[in-house]
């Protein structure tokens, strides 16, 4: 039985894509810069918000000064709308009551800024008894380095053959991988189960109650 599960944010407990690309809208409208469809920027999310600028910007435009100035609209935007259009996935409350319940740990492993991951998690999830609830800082590496989840690890001392990382996208599964922690793919985040699968997930689940039957089985990892 694993006593963590560790868990990526956006696209794994909360669909927060609209939110997302409202405020990156609001960044490239206030700039004169064109906006997306909401349905482009599953794709674009998923390693931090300058990223996420970055990536939404015109290439020729793409400049550290523009991305900075750009962010910081967005970060205006999103503090104040974070919470606007973004729902918990279908099962992810029962999921997280069940593991409560059964005494496993539970901690957050976002690339979204420690700001919005620490409001959105409190808003959302508040009953919930978090050993660790980490997001993006400052001069701190964005996922798939695995400092974020080592950093956990030293918070909430845990065998990594007794840890189990979930996340919805290559980005996590490389994580998961680089921490030498045993890996879950779910299907109901942004990315396609193709991109699971080329990144070596361990396991790939559609349901979260699939995740239940997975933490009693023999770690993957050997570690």
């Amino acid at each position: 039985m694993k006593q963590l599960v560790i868990f990526d944010l956006d696209g794994t407990l909360l669909n927060t894509i609209d939110d997302l690309g409202n405020a990156t809208n609001y960044a490239l409208r206030s700039c004169g810069y064109p906006e997306h469809s909401l349905k482009a920027y599953p794709m674009m999310v998923g390693n931090g918000v300058s990223r996420l600028i970055e990536r939404a910007l015109p290439e020729d435009a793409r400049s550290e000064e523009n991305v900075t100035r750009l962010r910081r609209l967005f970060t205006e935007y999103y503090d104040v709308h974070c919470t606007d259009a973004t729902v918990p996935y279908p099962g992810i409350p029962e999921l997280l009551d069940e593991l409560r319940t059964r005494g496993i740990a539970m901690a957050v492993a976002s690339n979204k800024y420690q700001e919005a991951t620490s409001k959105l998690v409190a808003h959302f999830f508040p009953e919930m008894p978090w050993v660790a609830v980490e997001g993006q800082k400052p001069d701190f590496p964005v996922k798939p380095d695995p400092s974020v989840v080592f950093g956990i690890l030293a918070k909430h001392p845990t065998p990594k053959a007794q840890t189990l990382y979930i996340g919805d996208s290559g980005v996590d599964m490389e994580t998961a991988r680089r921490a030498c922690i045993e890996s879950v793919g779910v299907t109901w985040g942004f990315r396609p189960e193709s991109e699971l699968r080329a990144h070596y997930a361990d396991h790939i689940v559609s349901d979260p109650d699939d995740i239940i039957d997975i933490l009693g089985q023999a770690s993957m990892t050997g570690i």
